[in-house]
């Protein structure tokens, strides 16, 4: 795989297909799934905290073999350990678990921890640092973003958001882009609740690929970074088989109209 990639608002450039990693972690599927992506040719893994799955990631990155400096490492810190203080320990944490020196992008993983412009401050003073090579936020909307705003020093990179079809929020998209935030897309394939929507399957008829194919294509197609998720090989290798077909204007706009809120996670609209 040959991932596209895009340049940050700080110049850091960061591959545009990748592999999330959110799930059980039975059986080290999850060190078996990062090592399955980095020899298809996967450069960018997605893990966090709350997943407790760090060590796995960083377990599977050294089996690889893959230089270091060749893969796109994010992580996320749990609302539990927001706050000044409290994010510059859970930093070490995942910085320790992850055995790495520097991480490539730190974000705030949800809105709502108890101090999130405590969180936002350090954040800034672990990147003056050089600590991370970029920091952002996860499940922002603009009402939040709006409150970063008011005490940033440093822009948000990325804003790492539910992203499909189904949950499309062109306002939060438009928003992002006005201020050079990168969107980022995660459960893309919507855990499968949407694999056999005739709508979406007379889409994936016309190309030859799988509903899960036109899903991962349409996020790209959007300028989204995207990261689907598999424990499974062959299905990790399918989801990365996107690169060779481009969604016609007039399927992306049918695509565009297929929103009906449907989530696997929290809607961000939600959160004060």
């Amino acid at each position: 795989m040959n991932s596209p990639t895009v340049k940050l608002n700080n110049g850091v450039v960061m591959p545009m297909l990748g592999l999330g990693v959110y799930a059980p972690n039975h059986n080290n599927e999850v060190q078996q799934a990062v090592e399955a992506a980095l020899e298809l040719g996967c450069r960018l893994i997605d893990t966090a905290a709350g997943y407790a799955n760090e060590r796995e990631v960083a377990l599977a990155l050294s089996a690889s073999g893959v230089p270091r400096n060749e893969v796109f490492i994010t992580t996320k810190l749990w609302n539990d350990d927001q706050g000044y203080e409290t994010t510059l320990r859970a930093f070490d944490r995942s910085l320790a678990e992850l055995q790495l020196d520097v991480v490539d992008l730190y974000l705030i993983h949800w809105p709502n921890g108890p101090d999130r412009l405590g969180t936002w401050r350090a954040m800034e003073k672990l990147y003056a640092e050089g600590r991370m090579r970029a920091i952002g936020v996860s499940n922002y909307y603009q009402p939040h973003l709006d409150e970063l705003f008011n005490i940033a020093t440093v822009i948000p990179t990325v804003n790492q958001i539910e992203f499909s079809p189904y949950c499309y929020r062109p306002d939060v998209v438009e928003y992002c882009r006005a201020r050079g935030i990168q969107i980022e897309g995660y459960a893309p394939l919507i855990r499968g609740l949407k694999q056999n929507d005739p709508k979406l399957l007379a889409i994936a008829e016309t190309y030859g690929k799988t509903t899960y194919q036109i899903l991962v294509r349409w996020s790209l197609q959007h300028g989204a970074v995207t990261i689907p998720k598999s424990v499974k090989k062959d299905r990790i290798k399918a989801n990365f088989d996107v690169l060779d077909f481009e969604l016609s204007v007039a399927d992306m706009a049918e695509l565009n109209t297929f929103y009906d809120n449907t989530r696997i996670a929290t809607d961000p609209s939600e959160i004060a």
